[in-house]
């Protein structure tokens, strides 16, 4: 964890990416990219120069294999606010539009719902778990 929270506080001084009283709310989806993301933001938070808020926002996409009892977990642990909202995504992506290639209008819904979200929340910023292979 150290080396890749010495690599986050770099890219976030570099292109000084966290201002004093920013909210930020980080989009958890369980996988390994955003949990670890979670966990370095609240260990950045402990000793960064500026102080800022965190909260973890997630959305259940209505797919039965969405584990928000997982996410709950995790942020209970780290005492971060856990907010899930729940949309039937897989209804509209598969029932209503009958996508053949369904990931592009998914991630696109989850996005607006995430930004949605983040506003009402009062969020400054949004923190995404996003690798290379995501670019790809």
């Amino acid at each position: 964890m150290k080396h890749i929270l010495s690599y986050m506080r770099r890219a976030v001084e570099d292109y000084d990416m966290i201002q004093d009283g920013d909210k930020i709310a980080v989009a958890l989806s369980g996988g390994k990219d955003s949990v670890t993301m979670l966990k370095a933001l609240k260990s950045l938070q402990y000793f960064y120069p500026k102080k800022f808020d965190l909260i973890a926002i997630s959305v259940n996409p209505g797919f039965e294999f969405f584990d928000s009892d997982f996410l709950q977990k995790t942020c209970d642990e780290l005492d971060i606010p856990f907010i899930e909202e729940k949309y039937d995504i897989s209804k509209i992506v598969f029932e209503d539009r009958q996508e053949k290639n369904p990931c592009s209008l998914c991630a696109n819904l989850r996005r607006g719902i995430l930004n949605t979200t983040a506003k009402r929340e009062h969020c400054s910023k949004i923190a995404l778990g996003h690798n290379l292979d995501d670019v790809l």
